[in-house]
C-alpha cells in the first residue's frame, strides 16, 4: 500500500492529483503539507476519505521535511512559487520552494522513495522556429521562475526520479486559478468581449489539469521503466501562439474581438513550440481537447464571476 506525501497538495494542481489518488485501492494514505498561503479551501471536501491526512506548514521547513519525508514511498513536490511575475517579485522565495525544497527532499528519501515532480516546459525560452523543443533540447529560461524550476530539476534527476515538463495548464480545480493564459483569455472574452494582444506570434505549448494528473499517475504505475528521466506533458495539437488560442476562443465566443499593438512588449518572453513524442511512447495520452477545455470554463465562470474570490496567485 503506498504512502504519497504531496507539498503543496491544496494548490491547483495539488488537489486535483490529490482526487485521482484517493480514489485508488492501492492507496493507504495521503498526506498534504501546505501552508495555504493563498487562503485556499479546495481539500474541504476530500476529508470525508479517511486516507487524507494534513500538515499545516512549509514546505521549505527543513525539519518538517526531516519528519515526513521518510515516512512515504512516494513523493509528489508540487509546493511553488509559480509563474513569471510572482518569482520575478519575490526571487529568493522562489529559489527557496522551487529548487532548495526538491534538493531537500531528495536528500531525505529513502532508498527506493518514488519521486515524481512537476517543472515547466517554460525552460526551453525562445525556441528555434518551427523546431519541436524535445527533452533533449538545451534548456535557456528567460525568467527567474524558469531558472529556480531548471534547478530544482536537476535535483529530482540526479535523485533518479522522474520530472515532467508541463505546458501551460488549462481547466478548473478546485483551487482555481484565472491567471493562466488560456483560463485567463477565455475570461476576457467572456467578461470583456475583447483583448489586445502584445507580441501575439509567441507560440507555446497547452496542456489541460486533469490530464497532468492523468500523468502523474502514469508516472506512478509505471515507475521503473520511466525513472531518471523528464518528460514534456502537453497537448500535441495545441503548439499555439497567442493569437492562434485568441481565435481558437473566439470560435466558441463569436462576438471576441482581438487586437494586436506593438505598442507595448510583453515581459514573459517565452516562445516555443514542444513534442510530446517521448511520453506518449509510454502510453499516456491526453483527454482533453483545447475546444472541450474552452468549453468547460466558459460553463464555469458562469459560476466564478459572481464568487466573491481573487481565483489568483498574484
Amino acid at each position: 500500500m503506498k504512502r504519497i506525501l504531496i507539498t503543496g497538495g491544496a494548490g491547483y494542481l495539488g488537489t486535483v492529483i490529490l482526487e485521482r489518488l484517493l480514489n485508488r485501492d492501492d492507496v493507504e494514505y495521503v498526506t498534504v503539507l501546505d501552508n495555504l498561503m493563498y487562503k485556499q479551501e479546495g481539500l474541504f471536501s476530500f476529508f470525508a476519505s479517511h486516507r487524507l491526512k494534513f500538515v499545516y506548514g512549509n514546505a521549505t521547513d527543513y525539519k518538517t521535511l526531516e519528519k515526513l519525508v521518510p515516512e512515504h514511498d512516494v513523493i509528489i513536490p508540487l509546493a511553488a512559487i509559480v509563474g513569471f511575475p510572482a518569482c520575478a517579485e519575490d526571487p529568493e522565495a522562489a529559489d527557496a520552494i522551487n529548487n532548495r525544497q526538491l534538493g531537500m527532499i531528495a536528500g531525505m528519501a529513502c532508498f527506493g522513495t518514488k519521486i515524481i515532480s512537476p517543472n515547466s516546459n517554460s525552460g526551453y525560452g525562445v525556441g528555434e522556429k518551427d523546431q519541436f523543443c524535445t527533452e533533449e533540447t538545451p534548456l535557456n529560461p528567460v525568467s527567474v521562475y524558469g531558472r529556480t524550476k531548471c534547478k530544482g530539476e536537476a535535483n529530482i534527476i540526479n535523485y533518479g526520479g522522474i520530472s515532467l515538463r508541463l505546458a501551460t495548464v488549462f481547466g478548473t480545480s478546485y483551487r482555481f486559478r484565472k491567471d493562466l493564459l488560456v483560463n485567463d483569455f477565455v475570461l476576457r472574452a467572456k467578461n470583456d468581449g475583447f483583448i489586445t494582444l502584445f507580441e501575439c506570434n509567441f507560440k507555446r505549448n497547452f496542456v489541460h489539469i486533469r490530464d497532468v494528473a492523468k500523468a502523474f499517475e502514469h508516472c506512478l504505475d509505471n515507475y521503473e521503466s520511466m525513472k531518471g528521466e523528464v518528460y514534456n506533458v502537453g497537448l500535441s495539437s495545441a503548439n499555439l501562439s497567442k493569437l492562434e488560442l485568441c481565435e481558437k476562443i473566439k470560435e466558441h465566443v463569436p462576438g471576441f474581438v482581438i487586437n494586436t499593438s506593438e505598442i507595448k512588449s510583453d515581459p514573459d518572453k517565452r516562445d516555443y513550440i514542444v513534442s510530446n513524442d517521448k511520453i506518449e511512447a509510454t502510453g499516456w495520452s491526453p483527454d482533453w481537447s483545447l475546444d472541450r477545455g474552452i468549453k468547460e470554463l466558459l460553463a464555469a465562470y458562469e459560476v466564478f464571476n459572481h464568487a466573491n474570490t481573487k481565483h489568483t496567485n498574484l
